[in-house]
């Protein structure tokens, strides 16, 4: 007998919650870090080490598995990268050293680099057509969800004994349960052939696209690079150049600019997509300027202020990068543009912490965050400059074949 599946707007809401909880599984180590250099005794390099090789396993993933659920139907995938999560909690609550916190980042990343794009695209599928939230669940998750787990983690380690033990307990079972629900949720991408060509390592962006997801790059790449400076090195900078030694503080500071993030992709909702990303990156360059002000300064008030702006800025601006790219894409090309966007995030989340958190030990921490912000102002102005040609050319009057004939004859 069938098991019975939920309608449309349950099923979206059902989606929401699981892709909330898998971001907030993936935020927890953030305040935890700390306590693990204590424990295991290993400095900052290490430490975006074991950040970064989450986003390397999880970009693996996405390159991979990304546009999988287009072709063998969303909820095998779903059940699969589940299970893979619970696995990793497990990891993560026996972990007794390094290497240990090294194979649950993996596993971990392997997991939510399956679920992202597939949530991402349930969403899109079960998104009511005359209320389509989907981009803007898509957009204001990542906040929410990360903000959730860092500060939930951050009230661990402040008032709880064994934090790491029973923050991860809990969410084993949780996700274990998650894996359960996903047997009411409909089918919402039947099975189509290709399955095994889709598994070559490549990033998906269908041709109508690449003008607008090329456009939405500068700035998808400027927000996510400094989400991942907060979430590897921010309690760190928090407690070395401000003096807040505090782990609820420096969950604090990640809450400051992701929690605001959510609160930015509210805010854009109701803008059309281009202008959403122009507010967004012109608030999100504004409020890194106010970063590198409090790092000149040391003014701890600067720090929040410049946090929380920035996280409003990334938030109208991701939304808009996320709208701009996937108006108007086929139904079985959503998983796999869905996925690229999260491949040049998740690698911008990466790549740009490693290289700051291997130069900290040579140049300062407070330098290379200097440094960092500066970057990241450039990139999100070069996505408004790059908006603002690509009205130009579209408002720029086509000439006629034969008058440029005539032209290039005389």
């Amino acid at each position: 007998m069938p098991v019975p599946t939920f309608p449309r707007t349950p099923a979206f809401w059902t989606a929401a919650g699981l892709l909330l909880l898998i971001l907030a599984a993936s935020g927890v180590p953030t305040p935890l870090y700390r306590v693990y250099q204590e424990q295991f005794g290993f400095g900052p390099g290490m430490l975006t080490i074991v950040f970064g090789i989450y986003a390397f396993a999880l970009l693996a993933t996405l390159l991979v598995v990304g546009g999988l659920s287009d072709h063998v139907g969303r909820r095998p995938v779903l059940v699969g990268g589940l299970l893979l999560q619970a696995a990793a909690m497990g990891i993560f609550l026996a972990a007794d050293g390094i290497g240990w916190l090294l194979a649950a980042r993996v596993v971990q990343g392997l997991s939510v680099g399956a679920l992202t794009g597939t949530l991402g695209a349930l969403l899109l599928d079960t998104q009511r057509p005359e209320r389509p939230l989907g981009p803007l669940l898509n957009s204001a998750a990542p906040g929410l969800g990360l903000s959730a787990g860092v500060v939930g983690a951050g009230l661990a380690v402040e008032f709880a004994d064994s934090p790491t033990r029973w923050i991860f307990a809990v969410l084993t079972v949780a996700v274990l349960g998650a894996a359960g629900i996903v047997a009411f949720l409909p089918e919402t991408s039947p099975r189509a052939p290709g399955a095994l060509a889709s598994l070559r390592p490549t990033v998906r962006v269908p041709r109508s696209q690449r003008s607008a997801f090329l456009t939405a790059l500068p700035v998808l790449v400027a927000a996510w690079a400094l989400g991942g400076l907060y979430l590897s090195l921010g309690p760190s900078l928090a407690a070395s150049v401000f003096g807040l030694e505090a782990p609820l503080i420096g969950s604090l500071l990640v809450l400051a600019m992701q929690g605001t993030a959510a609160f930015g992709a509210v805010v854009g909702h109701n803008l059309p997509a281009e202008r959403a990303m122009v507010a967004g990156a012109s608030v999100f360059a504004a409020g890194v300027a106010g970063t590198i002000a409090a790092l000149l300064t040391g003014e701890t008030v600067v720090l929040f202020l410049s946090a929380v702006v920035s996280g409003l800025g990334f938030g109208m601006a991701f939304l808009g990068a996320v709208a701009t790219s996937s108006a108007g894409v086929a139904p079985g090309e959503r998983a796999g543009l869905l996925s690229s966007v999260f491949v040049v995030g998740y690698l911008s989340f990466s790549v740009p912490a490693i290289i700051a958190g291997s130069l900290s030990a040579a140049v300062g921490l407070e330098r290379v965050a200097e440094v960092y912000a500066a970057v990241l102002v450039v990139l999100a102005l070069t996505a408004v400059a790059g908006v603002r040609m690509r009205r130009r050319r579209a408002a720029r009057p086509e000439r006629p074949v034969g008058a440029a004939q005539e032209s290039l004859a005389a």
